[in-house]
């Protein structure tokens, strides 16, 4: 299979080929756009989003533990159909002015008519988002999930949930727009670790569609 290979364990930089050129893994299809937005553009969308929506931070339960979520996060939508993960119930806000230019730029690039966008807000090094998967009952059998980077680059790890030597990271940067396509959902997991090293923060938007 092409641009398919075994790490050992390793969790090793992917470098995907640019312009949404399918890579195509074992279970799983992945497009990235590395300059879907340029500079000015992204710069632009990063600071209006941070200052424009209303973040907020949920309790979550993990292992009989309930604590704040490490980052803050936001739903919009077209319509006002609710979204539940990890024991987390959230109502959409109304698509924003901006919101709606990032989804028709998307739009070009997908036949899914996305319906809901997820924010999270990675305040520094120490906001992360553990092993998980977007395979909530509400997004249908093998959900599209297009992902949205702006502010500070971070690694994105991807890992398949049966064959263990399958791990990979990728950076993700300012602008770019990653698509995770076919089973990745079902077959795959992923996260945002932490890092100690000194980072701004990172504004990711997953837009997806809830049936």
């Amino acid at each position: 299979m092409s641009g398919f290979f075994y790490l050992h364990w390793a969790m090793e930089i992917l470098e995907l080929p640019d312009q949404g050129a399918p890579f195509e893994l074992p279970d799983a299809r992945l497009r990235l756009f590395k300059n879907f937005f340029d500079k000015k553009e992204a710069a632009h969308y990063y600071n209006t989003l941070l200052t424009q929506i209303p973040w907020q931070q949920d309790p979550i339960t993990v292992f009989g533990k309930t604590y704040p979520q490490p980052r803050l996060t936001a739903l919009h939508a077209v319509n006002g159909n609710s979204y539940s993960y990890s024991g987390i119930l959230m109502r959409p806000h109304k698509m924003t002015p901006e919101l709606v230019e990032i989804a028709n730029r998307i739009a070009s690039h997908s036949p899914v008519e996305f319906t809901t966008v997820l924010l999270n807000l990675y305040r520094n090094g120490s906001d992360s988002n553990g092993w998980h998967a977007d395979n909530e009952k509400e997004l249908g059998k093998n959900p599209v999930i297009a992902s949205v980077s702006l502010g500070a680059s971070r690694f994105f790890h991807l890992k398949h949930r049966t064959i263990k030597e399958l791990r990979f990271k990728i950076k993700l940067e300012s602008g770019s727009l990653l698509f995770m396509e076919g089973a990745t959902q079902e077959k795959w997991l992923h996260q945002l670790p932490k890092t100690a090293k000194p980072i701004a923060p990172r504004i990711n938007l997953t837009f997806r569609k809830i049936i």
